[in-house]
């Protein structure tokens, strides 16, 4: 390509765009006028250049995302079908979700493991019932959600008890790869800021890297949430490849390329004017799709208050297929690379991310800071923080504390109750309380329908 129309132009440095933009200011203070601070401690400028970019290397997927489809099995046959049926439709990626055991021969008939991706997200801790799809499937395509850290962090209690959870895990991981997952979700549906997110997850990680050992690494994919903060949820999935590769170079392992399996957070999500849910959604995906996410697994619009139907199964599949196909990002996950802004962000999230981390580590590791209440702390602290700016309309979500729809009635569309529900029974540690921004508000309207 000719530089001929690149050569017209004097290149400009970052302080002579500087110097320019305080003449225009007139007076006003630089720093004051044109610099903000978010909620994670990122100080964000008017301009960025060349000199912002960092040139860090972040090992990326070598292929396109896999477009996912979640399926719960409560019925063998009728998954089945709506599975088989999502793959002929265009996913080339199921979650089967389950909270007990079931007819694995039933669930996966006429599904070509070889050609498409199968997580299994279990809300029990069986080993012989994992090692026995593992025995059937004998794939490197399939991924089990097992993650005794995580149940304790969301319900505030193991499955069995530390030492047992710990041996069933040992079980599962000594013949089944792909066999831990790090739920990271928990934190962002929660209310944690960004570098906390990055923060909990290595922690988290690192937790089963001193219990089980370098060998474990291979064997652990993560599962993120992503919110409406367009580049910076793709600079964090970024940082976080950045930060999982130093934390490996630590313990000298390497090969270890996170496996990311990436979907909408639930935090931002409506049950007035939902319709809007799916732009939120359209967004994240996105984002999670130039982070370099392996996998994408939307959520529907009705998500939270309508039980799994065709049509909301159906839409949020094809939003996908639209990003993959007619918007062209089908190889997206690469475009990030080099882009000033994204870099600039990527380095600062990584680097308070890791102050964290290394706090928690001084402080006994993640799983004693869980279980002292710090972890919780920290977390509802910037929940509040979010809370707040959202009460206070600063935080906006359009059709819900901004321009509502007084007409907008919801009280006999609900087939699932969205809110937290209030729990009786006696935990461990105080669990970690995933809550929508809008459930107050909704709860007043609600109320006065």
């Amino acid at each position: 390509m000719s530089n001929y129309l690149f050569d017209e132009f004097e290149k400009i440095s970052a302080k002579q765009w500087k110097q320019k933009i305080q003449v225009d200011l007139k007076g006003a203070d630089y720093n004051e006028t044109l610099l903000s601070t978010t909620n994670d401690g990122i100080t964000i400028k008017p301009f960025y250049t060349k000199e912002d970019r960092t040139n860090t290397t972040i090992k990326l997927p070598n292929k396109s995302y896999a477009t996912c489809e979640s399926i719960f099995i409560d019925d063998e046959i009728v998954a089945n079908k709506l599975a088989v049926d999502a793959l002929q439709r265009g996913a080339n990626a199921i979650e089967f979700k389950a909270e007990s055991s079931f007819n694995i021969e039933i669930i996966l008939a006429n599904i070509d493991i070889s050609k498409n991706t199968i997580y299994f997200k279990l809300s029990f801790l069986d080993d012989s019932f994992i090692n026995q799809i593992h025995k059937l499937c004998n794939s490197e395509n399939v991924f089990y959600n097992v993650d005794i850290i995580g149940n304790l962090a969301s319900t505030g209690n193991w499955f069995y008890n530390l030492n047992k959870d710990h041996d069933l895990l040992k079980n599962i991981a000594k013949t089944t790869p792909n066999s831990l997952s790090i739920n990271a979700n928990i934190y962002q549906n929660a209310g944690a800021n960004i570098p906390q997110q990055l923060a909990y997850t290595l922690a988290h990680a690192n937790e089963y890297l001193n219990y089980f050992g370098e060998d474990i690494a291979s064997k652990i994919h993560f599962n993120f949430a992503v919110g409406s903060n367009y580049f910076f949820e793709i600079a964090k999935l970024r940082a976080f490849r950045v930060l999982w590769q130093a934390l490996l170079n630590e313990y000298k392992i390497s090969n270890a390329t996170p496996h990311i399996v990436a979907q909408p957070s639930l935090r931002n999500k409506t049950l007035y004017d939902y319709n809007v849910n799916m732009l939120r959604t359209t967004s994240e995906c996105m984002s999670a799709i130039l982070g370099g996410a392996n996998t994408v697994l939307n959520i529907s619009y009705d998500e939270i208050f309508h039980k799994s139907n065709e049509f909301g199964e159906r839409i949020s599949r094809n939003q996908l297929l639209i990003l993959q196909e007619e918007s062209e990002m089908v190889n997206a996950h690469t475009i990030a690379n080099g882009t000033y802004y994204i870099e600039a962000l990527t380095d600062q999230l990584s680097e308070k991310a890791l102050e964290i981390f290394k706090l928690i580590e001084q402080g006994g590791g993640f799983l004693k800071q869980l279980k002292e209440g710090i972890i919780q702390r920290k977390i509802s602290e910037s929940a509040t923080k979010e809370q707040e700016q959202f009460d206070a309309s600063e935080l906006v979500l359009l059709g819900t504390n901004k321009i509502q729809n007084q007409n907008d009635t919801m009280k006999n569309d609900l087939e699932l109750f969205p809110f937290v529900k209030p729990r009786a029974e006696k935990t461990l540690i105080q669990p970690i309380i995933q809550k929508r921004l809008a459930e107050k508000l909704e709860q007043q309207r609600l109320g006065h329908e």
